[in-house]
């Protein structure tokens, strides 16, 4: 199964949708194999990617704009299936000589469709209401010729449409998003009945191909790997080591930022128990040094990566020389970095520590850049690796320092670990760990008045921020139980010193970040 990976693959054609990572998740959950990249891409790279089906995605453009994304006409020429998403559909339209005008009325949200029970609604319940997820301000006015109506709304008379001797189909609705509960089973049609993929794409036989091709491509040499002790750098530790074995070094910085005992439990997993050359760097007096008098979000990340770069380089020249650099680069970092948009702008930096290849002189070697995050906890899963590490939530590269608004202290670092911990306790205890997407506890630059003991205090807040989501590029606020929240804040104002109220964050992603810094 190993073998034949990759020789089903599915092009997804970016035109700027907000949901384009999640026509590819779509697609990569039903195991077939799948790339994103801009929409003019070359037609000669088109042809040596050899799709099995393209999909052109949706995009907030109209196809009359002046400097409306168009493909190569040449894409609808390749003999291959092509599905078309909302801006996609209508790409398809206006290619080949149809007609697409502004909707008279547009259409966001959810609406129902009826439609024939025809290859990409093949075995939906034509008796049922098909409730879909609209998004636009143009339709299809006239089909292009050889292409039949397969579905209509009441806004949209083509809400779906096909030239089945062609395998072209398009849709006016986004069957990508949760709101069309369909959706899955729509793009498995044309996955299966009508581009013939096989379903191969499994962690299993990713795991198995990854290690032997780090095998052939690292040989006799040394790699050198920052590890965290998060999922993506475990994962990539734990795929170099079985490769490699004690070719490899891992270096683990302690900055001084991270949660209550959590170098501990690095050592003594991947040390112990993997028996893998781990090295510990405690660096945290250097970084708390240097953090002195620092409030400046920006300027705190900017900082922090300076310094692991620095100290990380110098350890990693301690321990002689090396060919390579192993990062836990994922998926949606490399469609950002190709994106036709180019790079969004810079909200925060340090999301990722860059330099240190080019700083080092050293290869890089990105293990799991095909991956999304639910794919590499599968492969970690295949890896063996303890669930307590999968599940765990993501914790930011810069650590508390930007969970901590305004100076960062010891004193404060003690006061925000103390509330983070019981946070994480008693969203453990609830069970509401693995259902959530993140938890954790900021401390507040501003103290407020309280009465404790039957005195007047003035003290520090902490806010709680815990929120649902699939992949970080939106979240919601969790609808915690009162009863957990209750329990939370009354721990962290009877048991961590120099705290007198605690609120709750109900913001979303977007407007707001999941981190507040």
């Amino acid at each position: 199964m190993a073998n034949n990976l990759y020789k089903q693959k599915i092009l997804i054609l970016d035109f700027g949708s907000q949901y384009t990572q999640l026509i590819a998740r779509r697609i990569r959950e039903a195991k077939v194999y799948c790339e994103i990249h801009p929409f003019n891409m070359s037609l000669q790279k088109i042809q040596a990617f050899s799709p099995k089906g393209i999909i052109l995605s949706g995009g907030p453009a109209s196809i009359y704009d002046q400097d409306a994304p168009l493909a190569d006409p040449e894409v609808l020429n390749l003999g291959v299936p092509i599905f078309g998403i909302c801006y996609g559909m209508q790409i398809i339209t206006h290619m080949l000589g149809g007609e697409v005008a502004k909707a008279s009325n547009r259409e966001y949200g959810s609406a129902s469709i009826s439609f024939k029970d025809a290859t990409i609604f093949q075995g939906l319940n034509k008796n049922e209401e098909l409730r879909v997820w609209m998004s636009h301000g143009d339709r299809i006015n006239r089909i292009p010729d050889g292409f039949r109506i397969l579905a209509s709304s009441e806004n949209s008379p083509v809400a779906a449409m096909a030239d089945l001797e062609k395998g072209f189909f398009g849709v006016q609705f986004h069957p990508e998003v949760v709101h069309t509960p369909d959706g899955p089973a729509i793009l498995k049609n044309f996955l299966f009945r009508v581009c013939g993929c096989q379903a191969t794409w499994t962690m299993s036989s990713f795991a198995d191909r990854t290690i032997n091709q780090l095998r052939d491509i690292i040989g006799h040499d040394r790699v050198i790997c920052g590890l965290s002790g998060g999922v993506d750098s475990s994962v990539t530790a734990v795929l170099l080591h079985k490769a490699i074995g004690d070719q490899l070094s891992c270096i683990f910085v302690d900055n001084g930022l991270l949660r209550e005992g959590e170098a501990q439990e690095v050592m003594e997993l991947f040390q112990k128990h993997y028996t893998m050359n781990l090295h510990l760097v405690d660096a945290s007096e250097l970084f708390l040094n240097n953090l002195n008098d620092v409030k400046d979000p920006e300027k705190k990340r900017k900082i922090i990566g300076r310094d692991f770069i620095n100290v990380f380089e110098k350890k990693a020249r301690e321990l002689g020389s090396a060919k390579y650099l192993a990062q836990g680069t994922l998926y949606p970092d490399v469609i950002e970095s190709v994106s036709f948009k180019g790079p969004s702008a810079t909200i925060k930096s340090h999301h990722n520590v860059g330099g240190l290849p080019e700083v080092m002189e050293l290869e890089l070697i990105e293990p799991l850049k095909e991956l999304f995050k639910d794919e590499v906890r599968a492969v970690g899963r295949e890896l063996n690796l303890p669930g307590k590490l999968l599940v765990r939530h993501p914790f930011p590269g810069p650590g508390l320092a930007i969970r901590i608004m305004g100076k960062v202290t010891k004193k404060r670092l003690g006061v925000l670990r103390a509330a983070d911990i019981i946070v994480f306790e008693e969203i453990m205890a609830a069970g509401l760990y693995e259902e959530v997407w993140q938890s954790f506890a900021v401390l507040l630059p501003i103290k407020t008045v309280g009465v404790m003991g039957d005195e007047r205090t003035y003290e520090n807040v902490v806010a709680v921020r815990i929120v649902d989501s699939l992949d970080a590029m939106t979240a919601n606020w969790s609808r915690v139980p009162y009863e957990v929240l209750e329990k939370i804040s009354s721990r962290i104002i009877n048991n961590v010193p120099g705290v007198n109220r605690v609120v709750y964050d109900i913001s979303s992603k977007p407007p707001s970040t999941i981190e507040w810094e």
